[in-house]
């Protein structure tokens, strides 16, 4: 079963939709307690639809923006399969299943560090590379 859909005013993530562009990409995890790009961290993502509902969810730090980070949320339902915005990352060890999962790419997530949960895997640098890729040739990233 997933987890609830409540409201968290707590944590005030910023979501930006449409393609995100201008943005540097950088590879570089570190297990050090604190979330570096390149890692999947669970946090709370709210919803298109209301966004004073959501529910946690993995999400690829690709950035950081001072104690702010910027993620893409993950997904491991498989309809996301052949959608442009949406890129296969296959199965790891974020997912507890080891279900594939897909990364969306047109949905910036801007997450205060505090409002982390936890870290859940490194995406190795082979796969982040993938996502980058379609990040600088879809939307401008650098």
């Amino acid at each position: 079963m997933g987890a609830p859909s409540t409201p968290r005013a707590t944590v005030p993530t910023t979501v930006r939709s449409g393609p995100p562009s201008g943005r540097h990409l950088d590879y570089a995890p570190d297990l050090d307690g604190r979330a570096d790009p390149g890692e999947i961290v669970w946090t709370w993502v709210p919803y298109e639809e209301d966004a004073s509902q959501g529910k946690d969810r993995p999400v690829l730090v690709v950035g950081r923006d001072g104690d702010r980070l910027l993620g893409l949320m993950l997904s491991s339902q498989d309809y996301h399969h052949g959608d442009r915005n949406w890129l296969g990352l296959g199965a790891g060890a974020w997912d507890g299943e080891h279900r594939p999962s897909w990364v969306r790419l047109d949905r910036v997530i801007d997450v205060p560090e505090d409002g982390i949960r936890r870290e859940g895997a490194v995406l190795d640098r082979s796969r982040f590379g993938n996502v980058a890729a379609a990040l600088r040739r879809d939307h401008g990233w650098h």
